[in-house]
């Protein structure tokens, strides 16, 4: 049996507190900015389809996206009436609040956005950041679990599940640390397989459908697990709003494959 109880500032520095969720996203950046670069000088796209300097600014349109989309999306997915009556605080970003499913629809507009506005391939980027954005994800469910959030369902037998722990904010019961199921199937898991693909001369745009998928099947399974948001509980019998949004996710990987294919989108 196993009670985290990871300290959430991974520095003070007087008055200033970095904590390490915050540390999470900067590193998950940081591995996507490499990771993607190395793809395009390997496939030698780099200074050809895009020079240096539209990928930095590329880049900081991406993260814009990713943070206004997730927090608007956890805002819109998970707790309107709550902000509707409140909208002061969803700028307090500070308390926490953010959506996987927001924070993909939001760097997917900025940068088609973007891409647009630059000339660039939307497709062909779209699917390098693909392949790597489930690294980024296994970083964030790191920050869920050493914040002690978003924790798992009790276990319904012990015995047969001795890596169960006790999370210091959900009572006394032994859970799923559904973070690290997260963490490893949406995250490591996902990015191993996507990275394998990385060199298939494939159609534009299957790589981030394929993403859509895996996400969403592996999203569904941890569900399972998965403690249901306190003040929305459970949607249409044991369906969450995780499945839910997931399913349309799936939905949308499946008809984007088909949409390839009927429209023969080439490499």
């Amino acid at each position: 049996m196993f009670a985290p109880q990871i300290d959430p500032i991974a520095l003070q520095l007087g008055p200033i507190a970095i904590h390490w969720y915050g540390l999470m996203y900067i590193f998950a950046f940081l591995t996507t900015w490499k990771l993607v670069q190395v793809q395009l000088k390997a496939q030698k796209l780099w200074g050809k389809v895009i020079s240096a300097e539209s990928y930095e600014n590329l880049f900081t349109w991406l993260i814009l996206g990713v943070i206004l989309g997730g927090r608007l999306g956890y805002v819109l997915f998970y707790n309107p009436s709550y902000y509707a009556a409140h909208p002061i605080e969803v700028f307090y970003v500070w308390q926490g609040g953010m959506s996987f499913h927001g924070g993909l629809l939001g760097p997917i507009l900025t940068g088609w956005l973007y891409c647009k506005r630059a000339q660039l391939p939307f497709l062909t980027l779209l699917d390098q950041f693909a392949i790597v954005a489930p690294l980024g994800l296994a970083f964030g469910r790191a920050g869920n679990f050493i914040n002690g959030e978003l924790w798992g369902r009790v276990v319904s037998n012990p015995e047969n599940t001795p890596w169960a722990m006790i999370f210091p904010h959900a009572g006394s019961a032994l859970r799923h640390p559904s973070q690290l199921y997260e963490m490893l199937l949406e995250g490591v898991l996902l990015f191993a397989l996507l990275w394998l693909t990385r060199h298939q001369n494939w159609a534009k745009g299957t790589r981030i459908c394929l993403f859509f998928i895996g996400y969403a099947l592996a999203r569904i399974f941890c569900e399972n697990f998965r403690q249901p948001d306190a003040h929305i509980g459970f949607i249409l019998g044991s369906l969450t709003m995780g499945m839910l949004l997931s399913a349309v996710m799936l939905l949308a990987g499946v008809l984007g494959l088909l949409w390839l294919k009927t429209n023969k989108i080439k490499p």
